[in-house]
């Protein structure tokens, strides 16, 4: 691969990643595993490792339609390797709200607690694109909005 074809590859496991993360916050399951391989591995925050596209769609259709999820990701690097695999990492600050709650003009009120993480991935380059082989997702942090600072 050339520094274009690099370049371009970068750019198109970034897209992929937001992309997955979209189809999670618009409850959209079936193009969320459509991001990953059939033998993918994604292990979620305080959850046993889900194996394979079934698994992992059948998980995410468990969750409550009335759930609202934001997943904001930042700090986003990736290495591509030129043999057909890349590693991705970013960080995630993840807000959550109930569809049940009344939108005000400045939207739904959120969960008093967010939480931040990370997404760390593997990629490999399919004959349909680049698709997460491995995702392992945990939270670093977590905000309480009641809570008050600690003190130092």
């Amino acid at each position: 691969m050339d520094a274009l074809a690099l370049l371009q590859a970068e750019s198109q496991c970034r897209h992929l990643i937001i992309a997955a993360a979209e189809a999670v916050d618009g409850q959209q399951y079936e193009a969320f595993v459509d991001c990953f391989t059939e033998d993918a591995v994604l292990q979620r925050p305080g959850g046993a490792p889900l194996a394979g596209r079934a698994a992992i769609l059948a998980s995410y259709a468990l969750k409550s339609p009335d759930r609202l999820t934001q997943h904001l990701l930042c700090n986003h690097r990736v290495v591509v390797d030129p043999s057909g695999w890349a590693e991705s990492s970013c960080k995630v600050l993840l807000y959550v709200s109930d569809r049940r709650r009344e939108p005000a003009p400045e939207g739904r009120l959120a969960d008093v607690k967010h939480h931040v993480g990370e997404f760390r991935d593997r990629l490999i380059l399919t004959s349909d694109g680049w698709r997460i082989q491995n995702r392992k997702a945990w939270f670093e942090l977590q905000v309480d909005a009641r809570a008050g600072s600690p003190a130092a």
